[in-house]
């Protein structure tokens, strides 16, 4: 009796917006692919197109997954490869894919990951926040009952939080994390890798008045939360104060004038709201940081 042929699924992982972050690696896998199961058959062909590939397109996102599990698994029974893509980034993270990952796996399948992009791990990786554990909560629920239990329920979680976001629901979302978990310091990682990217760091409700001051909210977006109290944190900054930025007693001088040059690029050359910025991040009154500026030869009044 002759063994049922064994399938490969490739599970590909397809740049959030930069095509330059297509690894040789992915874009060989779309190549060798039978067929390719995307989130949304419009978003992907391009990617195929900037590849030079033509290759047979299904639809599986959340409505239809299940649904055609069986024709996807029928491919794979023939011996066939089927790559499997989101929108952007890796399938299955708050995105479709996870059931024909299962069926494949029970099946007997081969399952691959082709890794790379991940709009979780970039967020993270520049927001500043400690990420030796997270706890990534996906999408708040839309509904604001169910989004403050929720939140509650995380409210005491020590780890950084990270959440997705879609920009209709942003302000409400801020709205209740501010009520939930007080007014934490957080990031919030718009459009990455994009030509509109924004990398946002500030207490949660200095971001929510940011959006709101603005006509109009546009992006995918990952918003990171620290811990309570921890790192990252107003109250983490009190306590660890200059520590923050290695500010030792040889390097103080040093340290003050390059953040200080650091903040003044940042508020458009404005010496004083350089000194606020400093300020806001570090924990410290004004009038201490601008005794420690005077003490590294910097008068921002006259600068």
């Amino acid at each position: 009796m002759t063994a049922p042929a064994r399938g490969r699924l490739l599970v590909v992982a397809t740049p959030l917006g930069n095509l330059g972050d297509l690894s040789p690696r992915a874009a060989r896998a779309l190549a060798e692919a039978d067929l390719v199961a995307a989130e949304d058959t419009r978003r992907t062909l391009p990617l195929l197109t900037h590849l030079g590939l033509s290759k047979p397109l299904v639809s599986s996102h959340k409505f239809n997954e299940a649904a055609g599990l069986a024709g996807l698994l029928s491919t794979l029974a023939g011996g066939k490869t089927i790559a499997l893509v989101t929108d952007g980034g890796t399938p299955a993270i708050s995105d479709p894919g996870h059931r024909l990952v299962a069926a494949a796996h029970a099946a007997g399948h081969a399952v691959v990951a082709i890794a790379g992009p991940s709009a979780v791990a970039a967020a993270l990786s520049v927001a500043g926040f400690p990420a030796d554990r997270f706890r990534f909560a996906g999408f708040l629920p839309a509904a604001a009952a169910a989004r403050r239990r929720a939140l509650a329920a995380l409210a005491t979680e020590p780890e950084t939080l990270v959440f997705y976001e879609a920009p209709h629901r942003v302000l409400k979302a801020l709205d209740a994390m501010i009520e939930a978990l007080g007014d934490r310091e957080a990031a919030l990682c718009r459009e990455l890798t994009k030509l509109h990217e924004e990398v946002l760091r500030a207490p949660l409700s200095a971001i929510r008045a940011s959006l709101a001051a603005r006509d109009a909210i546009r992006g995918e977006i990952v918003l990171v939360v620290a811990g309570p109290g921890g790192e990252g944190t107003r109250a983490g900054r009190e306590r660890a104060g200059t520590e923050a930025v290695a500010l030792q007693a040889g390097t103080e001088a040093v340290a003050y004038r390059v953040l200080f040059a650091m903040a003044r690029e940042l508020e458009d050359g404005d010496p004083r709201r350089a000194v606020r910025r400093l300020a806001r991040e570090l924990g410290l009154a004004r009038a201490e940081v601008k005794a420690r500026l005077a003490e590294a030869g910097i008068d921002p009044d006259a600068a």
